[in-house]
């Protein structure tokens, strides 16, 4: 991907932000201009709003990884899953701080910025979305970190210590 590219995809790459007909109320991400739903399409020209997804969902569907395209050997295996978030939009995106087999379908998940890519040693570093388990009520805080979504500045210092 183009670095122009991945920059004109920051909104919705960093605050999941979609779109959403203030005709019938459909949610859509990525953001649309136009809603499909609508029985005549030119009933959402122009009434598309902007809108800020939570993040929230459960894993809809999922899928092991165990060869990795090129440049995420290292993670292997990692799980790559289809979330449905409760504004109704279906995200994929790979769950993270979780043993793959531990990962079920409805297990309620929410969106946390991570690095994804790095381009060469001294490239650009991107950013985005994956999904991290939500515990539920009465659960022992898992060893597996925290469960709420690290802070752009505290994610990208760790990131940079890391990489």
């Amino acid at each position: 991907m183009s670095i122009a590219r991945f920059w004109r995809e920051t909104p919705r790459r960093y605050n999941l932000g979609g779109s959403k007909c203030s005709t019938c109320s459909t949610v859509y991400f990525p953001p649309r201009s136009v809603c499909p739903h609508c029985t005549s399409h030119r009933q959402s020209i122009e009434k598309m709003m902007p809108f800020q997804l939570s993040g929230e969902g459960e894993v809809f569907s999922y899928s092991v990884v165990h060869e990795a395209a090129e440049g995420f050997e290292m993670q292997v295996p990692y799980v790559v899953a289809l979330v449905k978030t409760v504004e109704g939009p279906m995200l994929t995106g790979q769950v993270v701080d979780v043993a793959p087999e531990e990962v079920r379908i409805g297990l309620r998940v929410h969106a946390t910025f991570r690095k994804l890519r790095e381009e060469g040693k001294a490239g650009v570093i991107h950013y985005g979305y994956k999904f991290a388990p939500v515990e539920e009520p009465g659960e022992a805080p898992a060893a597996r970190g925290p469960s709420v979504p690290v802070p752009k500045a505290e994610a990208a210092a760790k990131d940079r210590a890391t990489a």
